[in-house]
């Protein structure tokens, strides 16, 4: 029971991440709280606005945070899936929040595919930071094997 109990904060991350995912996901899609957005180095407009009027989205963008959104709800379900997630999240959002400082090659906008600039940037940051306690500093991720 002790054993289980050590393993409930990353799991519990891992629920809320997906959930949260999700959650912007969806939003991403809902006409009124994304309002629209034009920006020269993004190719894949469909979709394009900022959500919540402040987040740079497109169709794209919000496939993966829905993908992101699964994924999370399935590591949830284990330990070790719960850590490996909260490892992937921290590393690939620390990325985005790096990527997103970057215009040279396009990356802000993963070539052109994908918005990661302006207040993804530090929403990014923060999401990987986060996930990089969980996944790397809390006490569940050295006992979750």
């Amino acid at each position: 029971m002790a054993h289980e109990m050590t393993h409930k904060g990353v799991r519990t991350f891992a629920l809320v991440y997906g959930i949260a995912f999700l959650l912007i996901g969806i939003v991403g899609f809902i006409p009124g709280l994304t309002v629209g957005h034009d920006h020269p180095d993004v190719a894949v407009t469909s979709g394009l606005g900022l959500a919540l009027g402040l987040f740079p989205v497109n169709v794209l963008h919000n496939i993966v945070h829905l993908l992101f959104g699964v994924w999370g709800l399935m590591a949830a379900r284990s330990p070790g899936g719960a850590v490996g997630y909260a490892r992937a999240v921290a590393i690939i959002y620390a990325l985005f929040t790096v990527m997103g400082l970057i215009s040279a090659m396009n990356l802000h906008t993963t070539f052109g595919l994908v918005p990661l600039y302006g207040n993804d940037v530090w929403l990014h940051a923060l999401l990987a930071l986060v996930a990089a306690y969980f996944g790397f500093m809390h006490r569940d991720a050295k006992t979750a094997h």
